[in-house]
């Protein structure tokens, strides 16, 4: 049995970070995954993947709009087949750039599915056969996996998951994406790109309903715009397959029965943590609806035993998240001085076209927490570099306390949303206010130039509008 000061449960955004680090800071470090190779969900089937296509369907809508750019393009078809082996070697490419970067730090790759077994002990079990590893400290990063709804189970041919929509043969006529957040809005924007007519049904009242009013509200508005169908408010009753795909019974907002059909329908309703048969139950860490509560420093309530990533009580499941809840368990691990991870400093970024991205607290929320709000708005129609790249819609939005001016949220959507937003990221955990960053130079021309519109905005100072 090898001795090491922290094992790590699952290779995901989160367990491959937390593992680097430990190597970085001189812990004996294992990381133990159920799967052949390192990456876990977001590398294979989830953020790098979902990312590339949305890439290639970005780059086919330009192509589409040639004439206007001055490009004469005829006879354009896709080839699918190598979109998705383009697909396919980016995953392997960083897959195995991780197995590199765990030599260069001496972390040690076990495969098998493992399990904790109690304080320093995680067992490790592959074709039937189980081994033990201990260490000081264990690190679970078990992830998640794609929620379904009461009586409708994927097959992965017609009714599929965020897996199986990633391996599809080709580009089907129709699909119905179930789900408004932001796995549906994605491939609705990568599938409507291509060709499929989309139609999405969302239960809650509007479309990416973590984000700012106003962002969704745009968002539809621009959805509806590329055709793509919108019922919220609904709820799905039933799913049929037969020989044309599946027909899908919902009821609408108000309160009809409708059915849809189409070739493919796709369930985004969520994840849900994969802890069950963990071992957690032989823990004192405590577990609510299967995810798991942390202290501030990710350790659980069963010393030496930490929880980051997906299955985490409280916090948002996203792989950026899970990267810093895994470098603070090991720097604390290794009797480091850490920060707090805070819910509201984590950016949100959405890459369906228009791209959203956000951080902190929305207008609503900022009111419900008591502050004096003072909200600024700067629409990118103002701004030179979006109207060269033909990319003009959406806008920026401030939301600020009025007094001292800090700033609280920021909320965007349109193009390079997800880029422009690391200004945001950084003004936030730096405490900055509007006059700090009406006072900051931004470059000229530049999408992210309108960053600096959107704070003047708040004064009623704003240049291009």
């Amino acid at each position: 049995m090898a001795k090491y000061d922290v094992a790590i449960i699952g290779s995901g955004p989160g367990g491959y970070v937390a593992a680097i680090r430990a190597g970085e800071l001189g812990l004996k470090t294992v990381v133990v995954e159920k799967d052949p190779f390192l990456g876990g969900t977001c590398l294979h089937v989830g953020c790098i993947p979902t990312k590339t296509l949305l890439h290639h369907a970005d780059v086919y809508d330009h192509f589409k709009n040639g004439a206007e750019l001055g490009f004469e393009v005829s006879g354009l078809k896709v080839n699918w087949a190598n979109v998705m082996a383009r697909k396919t070697k980016i995953v392997n490419k960083h897959a195995k750039g991780i197995e590199f970067l765990f030599k260069k730090n001496k972390v040690e790759f076990v495969q098998g599915r493992g399990r904790y077994e109690g304080p320093g002990k995680i067992s490790v079990e592959k074709d039937g056969k189980k081994t033990t590893i201990e260490a000081s400290n264990i690190l679970m990063v078990s992830g998640s996996e794609a929620r379904s709804l009461p009586g409708i189970d994927p097959d992965h041919k017609a009714i599929l998951t965020n897996r199986s929509i990633l391996e599809l043969p080709a580009i089907p006529k129709t699909l119905i994406v179930v789900g408004a957040g932001a796995v549906g809005v994605e491939f609705a924007s990568i599938y409507n790109s291509f060709g499929t007519q989309v139609t999405i049904l969302e239960a809650l009242p509007r479309v990416v309903p973590v984000e700012d009013e106003e962002i969704s509200a745009e968002l539809d508005k621009s959805f509806r715009k590329k055709n793509i169908q919108i019922q919220t408010s609904c709820k799905v009753e039933s799913v049929k397959k037969d020989a044309k795909g599946v027909t899908v019974t919902f009821t609408d907002k108000d309160g009809k029965k409708q059915t849809l059909q189409a070739e493919k329908l796709l369930l985004a309703v969520g994840r849900m943590p994969m802890t069950e048969n963990c071992g957690l139950e032989k823990s004192k860490a405590k577990l609510e609806r299967g995810f798991v509560h942390v202290g501030e420093n990710m350790e659980t309530a069963e010393k030496g035993l930490y929880a980051i990533g997906d299955i985490v009580a409280g916090m948002p499941q996203l792989a950026h998240a899970a990267m810093m809840e895994g470098i603070i368990a090991v720097t604390h691990i290794a009797g480091k001085p850490t920060q707090q991870i805070r819910k509201d400093r984590i950016p949100n970024a959405t890459y369906c076209e228009p791209q959203i991205g956000s951080i902190g607290l929305t207008e609503k929320q900022a009111k419900e927490a008591g502050y004096q709000v003072k909200v600024g708005k700067f629409p990118f129609v103002g701004n030179s570099k979006a109207t060269i790249l033909g990319n003009h819609g959406g806008f920026i939005k401030v939301v600020s306390e009025e007094k001292y001016g800090e700033v609280l949220g920021i909320h965007i959507i349109g193009p390079l949303a997800t880029e422009i937003l690391a200004e945001a990221a950084a003004v936030l955990n730096l405490e900055g206010t509007i006059d700090d960053l009406m006072n900051m130079v931004h470059a000229h021309p530049t999408v992210w130039e309108a960053m600096g519109d959107a704070f003047a905005s708040v004064r009623g100072l704003q240049i291009n509008v």
